[in-house]
């Protein structure tokens, strides 16, 4: 996966942020995404990319696509919330990073499972929130012609929404920090060294379960008349985690950052009440 979370990750943090009443049921766009990580969390190397960018916003009964994601809400208070959230990322080619030369490439992943939110500060519709989230997912890879499982995270955390910011009230601002946690067999999809791929510099390895590092993000969005403007920084601190002495695992440190353009093309007639 990249950087730990993937390109697909950064482009559902990168839906838009629509206001609270009447709004299209979807909306519909493309643009570009400058973006910059390592090939993942611990990883030394880090590159650029340019990115397609799809714009999406879908507000239904069950399933919606927003600022927060590719999400199906379960259960909808005013403080608390229960949604069903996905997750993916991309392959990573071995050929190209030096801590993984002649190791097998990393294929995509997919993650879903329950994500639990409580509004601690002001209700989850208010314009400042203070939430404590719990998503925990379990994940898995596919080369497309199988599946296999890759365990799970669990991701306890606190998050600051805030909405309608700005004298013109557009932008909406979002930051968070918590301590990822994951079963041994995501750490080892990632930091496992098989006695078959050891080499002098690259002693065998195998990861355990547990703590895996803190995570600190900050995200913005403005949503115009025509288009949508977006950006993300993301750090993550590895010390302590249990893979660390992991030969993959080469800093203890991880940044990522990206910055996002999208134009709206269409939007449908239907309308809907949305309450954030």
């Amino acid at each position: 996966m990249w950087g730990g979370r993937s390109g697909i990750t950064i482009i559902l943090l990168w839906t838009a942020s629509a206001a609270a009443g009447q709004q299209p049921l979807w909306e519909i766009g493309i643009g570009v995404a400058p973006l910059y990580s390592p090939d993942y969390r611990g990883s030394d190397q880090s590159r650029g990319y340019l990115v397609p960018l799809p714009y999406l916003v879908y507000h239904g009964d069950i399933l919606k696509v927003d600022r927060r994601g590719l999400y199906g809400r379960l259960i909808d208070t005013e403080r608390v919330h229960l949604d069903l959230s996905f997750d993916a990322g991309v392959p990573v080619d071995s050929r190209k990073n030096d801590a993984r030369q002649g190791m097998p490439d990393l294929d995509p992943v997919f993650e879903v499972g329950p994500s639990l939110e409580v509004c601690v500060w002001n209700r989850c519709a208010a314009d400042r929130v203070v939430a404590l989230r719990l998503p925990v997912r379990a994940v898995f890879s596919t080369d497309f012609s199988s599946t296999e499982s890759r365990g799970g995270t669990v991701y306890p955390h606190v998050n600051l929404d805030i909405k309608h910011f700005g004298a013109d009230r557009r932008w909406n601002l979002s930051a968070s920090a918590g301590a990822l946690y994951a079963s041994e067999r995501y750490h080892d999809y990632y930091y496992q060294v098989a006695p078959e791929f050891a080499t002098a510099t690259r002693p065998a390895y195998d990861a355990r379960r547990g703590y895996s590092g803190v995570r600190a993000m900050f995200t913005f969005s403005r949503r115009f008349r025509h288009f949508w403007i977006g950006g993300f920084a993301r750090y993550d601190d590895l010390s302590g985690a249990v893979f660390e002495d992991s030969p993959l695992a080469r800093v203890h440190h991880s940044f990522m950052a990206g910055l996002g353009l999208a134009w709206i093309l269409a939007e449908s007639s239907t309308h809907v009440d949305v309450r954030e």
